[in-house]
Parts: structure tokens; C-alpha cells; sequence
């Protein structure tokens, strides 16, 4: 079988390489897999900046979908011939709650054409999606579903949504479900006219107008109910500031800094509440799968790349030129 290796972190660490086919193990399955989407986690794995000390070489990418094609014998409640997607944390869930084995980190990743995984990393693909669709859901999307459910959002709330990446256009696609109002803010007026196709209530091009969380405060007429916090230092302050009494900050990311100087204060008076947020468990995936069935959500994907791009794919996210989610189509 064909696969991508990270053999060393850096610019040109990941090789595509080849193995026997596998055989599985007790409470194992082998997913024939047909599509893998990228993170932007992938990427600072790739480079060394998620956790240097990972063991070496590492398939890589937590997120994909395929055909079950194997199973070990003590296997339930998936079959050979199951579509499925993988999930992030193979060891997190109600009963287990130790959550240190994460796909395509800790544990072997899908960028392969055969994945195996144990079974408590597998779940039933939603039968409306196609194999690319449902590739992109089990960080990115799973992401989305906790924060906004850490924030119990319902019908005529507002949620501030940072960037057009993954996260933020899932979160987007699940809040105008809820029947939410969205506010989503980008430094390109391109990607914010699209939101706007896809459903956001306002926009705010950060770029132009550094004060967003102001701005955002002020659009939403009391301030919002959750902020999906990405940038980190850099945005934490504006975050702040766009928040109603009782806000909630669903923190995942830091890509504008992993230190900022919070005025504890303003926290105190506006009763905010902070959620660190690292993606969800198993039932956070199945709980999402569902209402994504209920509410005929479908991933907005940007590009789709070839098996042989896989590197390329990955180095690339950082560019920040895609809006929705990359995909790699293993078949091809």
C-alpha cells in the first residue's frame, strides 16, 4: 500500500512511501480510505511546533473516510462494507476519559490507503454525505459542535466567528441551524462576500477596522454570546470586547499568540465565562453527526487534491488561501 510518512519535522519531512498491506489486530479495523482532509494542526505537526518530541516516522492527518474492509474478531458494531469517518481522540469518550491518543499524532494517521485503527476511533460516516464531505468532520466540525454547545446556543443568539477557515465555516453552517445570528470576520472582503452567501448575518474585515470586537458588540446590539476564539493573544482582548453579559469564549487556537494580558476586571464585570476547547469526545462526533443528518448540513469544501499532493496539501494550509476545508482524494 501506498502512504505518507513524516520521517523528520521541517519544510521536507513528509515522503510518500510504500507498505505491505495490514492484517488487523484484536478490537482493530482496516479502512480502505477514500478521501483525508487537512488542519491546520497537521501542519504545525509537520513542522515540529505541535509536539516536538513525537515519535518519528508518523502517518499523518487525524480526518479522513472510507470502506471497512477488515476486522478483528472481537470487532462489534462495525462491519466489512461500513462507510466511515475516523475520529480525533481514540480514547476519549463517556466511560474513558484519559484522552492522550489523538489520530495522526500520538497514533498512526488516515494519509494512507489503508488505515488502521482501533475501533474506538471509527464511527459511522452520515449516510447523506458523500467520502469528501464526511472526511472533513472529525476535528474541524466536531470543533465547531462543542463550542457552540459549551455556550447552549439557541434560536435569535449571535456568535463571532474568526477567519473563514474550517472551524469558523462549520461553526457558521451549525448556528444558522440553531437559528442563530452569525458575525464572521476576515482580512478579505472575497471570502467575507461568501460567508455572506453561505448565511452570516454580518461581516467585519479586521484589517480595515482593527476594533472588530467593538464593532461586533455594537452589530449584535447587546454584544454576542460566544466568540470561537482562534487567534489567541492576539484576538483574546476583542474578544472581550465583543461579548453581551454572561458571553462565553470558546478558546481552541492561538495563531496570533499563546500569551495575552486579560483585564480581569472586565471579565469579572461582564461574567464571562472561557472554554479551553480541544475538539470533543466520540459522542460529541456522534451527537454532531446526527444533527448535521437532521439539518442536511453539507461541508463546504475549497479544493481537493490528489493522493500524490498529500505533502503538498498539507505545507500549503498555512497560506490561508482556502476557505472551508482541503481535501486529498486517496483514489486518485
Amino acid at each position: 500500500m501506498k502512504l505518507f510518512e513524516l520521517r523528520s519535522f521541517g519544510d521536507d519531512g513528509l515522503t510518500m512511501t510504500e507498505r505491505g498491506d495490514p492484517s488487523p489486530c484484536l478490537g482493530e479495523v482496516i479502512v480502505k480510505m477514500k478521501f483525508a482532509s487537512i488542519n491546520f494542526r497537521d501542519f504545525m505537526i509537520a513542522k515540529g511546533f505541535y509536539n516536538p518530541n513525537l515519535s518519528l516516522p508518523l502517518i499523518p492527518l487525524s480526518c479522513g473516510s472510507g470502506e471497512v474492509v477488515a476486522i478483528g474478531n472481537d470487532v462489534v458494531d462495525l462491519k466489512v462494507g461500513d462507510d466511515v469517518t475516523s475520529v480525533f481522540w481514540q480514547d476519549w469518550n463517556n466511560t474513558q476519559q484519559t484522552r492522550l491518543v489523538s489520530t495522526g499524532s500520538d497514533a498512526a494517521g488516515v494519509l494512507t490507503e489503508y488505515a488502521v485503527l482501533p475501533m474506538s476511533a471509527v464511527l459511522p460516516m452520515p449516510e447523506h454525505l458523500s467520502h469528501a464531505e464526511a472526511s472533513t468532520l472529525p476535528c474541524a466540525a466536531v470543533t465547531a459542535w462543542t463550542c457552540i454547545q459549551a455556550a447552549s446556543i439557541k434560536a435569535g443568539d449571535t456568535v463571532l466567528l474568526q477567519g473563514t477557515g474550517g472551524v469558523s465555516i462549520f461553526g457558521l453552517q451549525i448556528a444558522k441551524a440553531l437559528g442563530a445570528n452569525v458575525i464572521i470576520t476576515s482580512s478579505s472582503d472575497d471570502k467575507l462576500d461568501r460567508a455572506k452567501a453561505l448565511g452570516a448575518d454580518q461581516t467585519i474585515n479586521y484589517k480595515d477596522n482593527p476594533d472588530w470586537g467593538h464593532e461586533a458588540f455594537k452589530l449584535s446590539g447587546s454584544g454576542v454570546n460566544v466568540v470561537i476564539e482562534i487567534g489567541g493573544g492576539g484576538t483574546f482582548e476583542q474578544s472581550i470586547f465583543a461579548l453581551c453579559n454572561g458571553g462565553h469564549i470558546s478558546l481552541i487556537g492561538a495563531l496570533s499568540g499563546i500569551k495575552a494580558e486579560v483585564n480581569l476586571l472586565q471579565m469579572v464585570g461582564k461574567n464571562i465565562n472561557t472554554h479551553g476547547i480541544t475538539v470533543g469526545t466520540k459522542e460529541d462526533h456522534q451527537a454532531m453527526n446526527e444533527f448535521f443528518i437532521k439539518h442536511d448540513i453539507h461541508p463546504i469544501i475549497d479544493q481537493e487534491m490528489n493522493f500524490n499532493q498529500g505533502a503538498e496539501a498539507i505545507m500549503g494550509i498555512a497560506s490561508d488561501n482556502h476557505m472551508g476545508k482541503i481535501v486529498v482524494n486517496i483514489d486518485s
